[in-house]
């Protein structure tokens, strides 16, 4: 029986398609939701945003920014889990989406890993990387469930 279900976001579109199922699966199940949010900062290491460009007119750096996104990105399916009376728990980390997806499954011990994707060619995700196919091909026990686009 799956418990625990992770949902990873990154504010897209299809993110909350995948995460709509998500929920909807959860509530059937009696399952707790599990939300995660990664901030990849690799591109931008040491970098600040210019005030004129963030919305409270201020320097802040861009993980600060990030984390906020990530915050709502993460906050707009905890309001979803809410409405449709599934439990559930927000976790936001950094670091590589791909490995931080699979460690926090295990962590969790999620029974199940729901994501969305784009549907971008395999040689589409090889040039432009594809968060799905990474966990896909990631050495991890752990069923996953791709919602296309």
């Amino acid at each position: 029986m799956i418990s625990k279900i992770l949902v990873p976001t990154d504010g897209s579109k299809t993110a909350q398609k995948a995460a709509s199922y998500a929920v909807g699966l959860a509530k059937q199940l009696k399952a707790l939701v599990i939300v995660l949010s990664v901030i990849d900062r690799r591109p931008f290491i040491g970098q600040t945003i210019p005030a004129a460009e963030t919305a409270r007119h201020v320097i802040e750096p861009i993980e600060d920014y990030l984390r906020e996104a990530a915050e709502g990105y993460a906050g707009e399916i905890k309001k979803l889990c809410e409405k449709t009376g599934v439990q559930s728990k927000t976790v936001i980390t950094a670091g590589h989406p791909v490995e931080e997806i699979v460690k926090e499954a295990e962590k969790s011990r999620a029974g199940l890993i729901v994501l969305g994707s784009h549907g971008r060619s395999a040689f589409g995700a090889a040039v432009l990387g594809s968060v799905a196919y990474g966990v896909i091909h990631k050495d991890t026990k752990i069923p996953i469930l791709v919602v296309k686009r």
